[in-house]
């Protein structure tokens, strides 16, 4: 099995440039995928899959009628990304998280960005994540949005733009790591020689930022992860990452307050609990405080967080800086806080809520892409090109009732992939979803992160909960020579914090 069929259709292709050659420090990969043995890279693929089978590798889906779990899609072939697209990747991502980080600061504090007129208060105080219960707190170390998950997208310009930024609950890293594992196994010559950054000290790197959150004069602090139950979606990455930390999965109802403090409950008795790397959204953490209704959160953990006796991560209500509605005044974000230009471009956006953006999207609903800002996960979208006039139709009337909670966007040629289809490689759409931990004293990108891939033909849609799958990303390193995967390894990296 060859590339030679391979057409890139006119596409922005992550491992061919537009002649068909490789791109640089692809030409080994390629090289050695044309090299095997007829069926061969299909018996790896099958061996792939069965590995993460056995793995329990899954995701839960809402409203399936068949079954709870799935087996998240994986493609072999990996997908590259060059040292200097990287580095400037990665400045741009610690750059926007920083700004976001002061952001949010400040909608909760001082709100200077509303008095100086640049981002309008009214937009902001009814987002669907903005939480009144946050007013006033101060987080450990200054730092709200811990772990972020944000989404890129190459366009048919080669230039990467943000897509949407993540700063709930982030989920997806477990796919990264194991991901990374099965390809070591796969292409074992491979990967050693095209010299790619390592991805799994994540684990490591995650347990001491949280430990750096502990509240004062703690000295060997208790963290827990704090998962919703077997039947969230992302189970399998909440109970894979609380093993990988060697830290106790916990739900609610391990967990009670008692005497101001956070206790976890233990068959030795309740034992403190000084850091929570919480899984679960902000309106089912405390029925005290949020929603009374909820059966899975802790009465009274927010006071205990609000005096410091408890850290968590993400900080409740970091949601305001990532609805979509937020995110069309990211730049201007950036420039108020930091003083800097973007380096990361962000979509070209239409507002629903200006008059001239809503009459423009309303004429052109057959080139855009319309999501809705509070929905996620590929739902609450139209694209376009690929609608009917009724669909159309029905958008219209939902933005005319609702412009608030609509933005638009150009419908992007979307870089693709080669993805194996039976006995043949052909083109799909992705996207990439990065890791950023925002520390005590600096911020780490994790290299590469997430590619979801849409494998159905001609979409774009990439959520495994729409079909999509994920291939391993290799970002190479600048110099020559292999990287093995340490968790001990590159220890000094990361970005220093700039103060707001």
């Amino acid at each position: 099995m060859r590339f030679d069929g391979y057409d890139t259709e006119g596409f922005y292709d992550e491992l061919f440039d537009p002649q068909g050659e490789p791109r640089a420090g692809a030409d080994v990969l390629v090289e050695r995928i044309n090299a095997l043995p007829e069926t061969e890279l299909q018996r790896r693929q099958k061996a792939a899959e069965s590995a993460l089978l056995n793995l329990g590798i899954t995701f839960n889906v809402y409203g399936s009628e068949t079954q709870t779990e799935k087996i998240f899609p994986f493609d072999i072939v990996p997908r590259i990304v060059q040292a200097h697209e990287w580095e400037v990747l990665e400045k741009g991502l610690t750059q926007r998280i920083t700004a976001l980080n002061c952001f949010i600061n400040d909608v909760y504090n001082d709100q200077k960005i509303f008095k100086d007129k640049v981002v309008p208060a009214d937009l902001v105080l009814s987002a669907d994540g903005f939480r009144k219960p946050c007013i006033g707190l101060q987080p450990p170390n200054g730092v709200w949005c811990h772990i972020t998950g944000t989404d890129l997208v190459r366009s048919g310009d080669g230039e990467f733009y943000v897509l949407e930024d993540n700063l709930r609950c982030p989920s997806g890293v477990s796919y990264v790591l194991e991901n990374r594992q099965i390809m070591k196994r796969t292409f074992p010559m491979v990967f050693d020689a095209c010299s790619v950054q390592p991805v799994m000290e994540y684990p490591s790197r995650l347990l001491d930022m949280l430990q750096e959150m502990a509240p004062p004069g703690v000295r060997s602090p208790v963290v827990v992860v704090w998962t919703p139950g077997i039947y969230n979606s992302a189970y399998f990455e909440h109970s894979f990452l609380a093993q990988q930390m060697g830290v106790p999965l916990v739900e609610g109802g391990d967990l009670v307050v008692k005497g101001g403090e956070v206790m976890m409950r233990t068959t030795k008795g309740l034992e403190r609990v000084d850091v929570i790397y919480r899984r679960i959204d902000d309106d089912f953490m405390d029925p005290k405080t949020f929603r009374a209704d909820s059966m899975l959160g802790v009465p009274g953990l927010m006071k205990a967080y609000s005096k410091g006796k408890v850290a968590l991560a993400n900080a409740p209500g970091t949601g305001v800086a990532d609805d979509k509605a937020v995110y069309a005044y990211v730049p201007d974000i950036i420039k108020y806080y930091l003083g800097e230009e973007p380096i990361t471009k962000n979509v070209p956006t239409y507002a629903c809520w200006k008059d001239d953006d809503c009459q423009y999207v309303l004429e052109n609903l057959d080139k855009l892409v319309v999501k809705a800002v509070n929905e996620s996960g590929g739902y609450g979208m139209l694209v376009g090109p690929h609608s009917t006039k009724k669909e159309q139709a029905e958008f219209a009337k939902r933005i005319k009732a609702k412009p608030r909670t609509y933005i638009a966007q150009p419908t992007l040629a979307l870089s693709r992939v080669p993805v194996l289809v039976n006995d043949h490689f052909e083109g799909r759409h992705v996207d990439l979803r990065p890791y950023i931990l925002y520390g005590k004293e600096s911020v780490y990108v994790l290299p590469g992160g997430l590619t979801r891939v849409a494998l159905k033909k001609g979409s774009l849609v990439v959520n495994s909960s729409q079909g999509g799958g994920s291939k391993d990303t290799w970002v190479l390193n600048t110099a020559g020579g292999s990287s093995p995967e340490s968790p001990l390894q590159s220890q000094d990296q990361g970005q220093e914090v700039k103060p707001c």
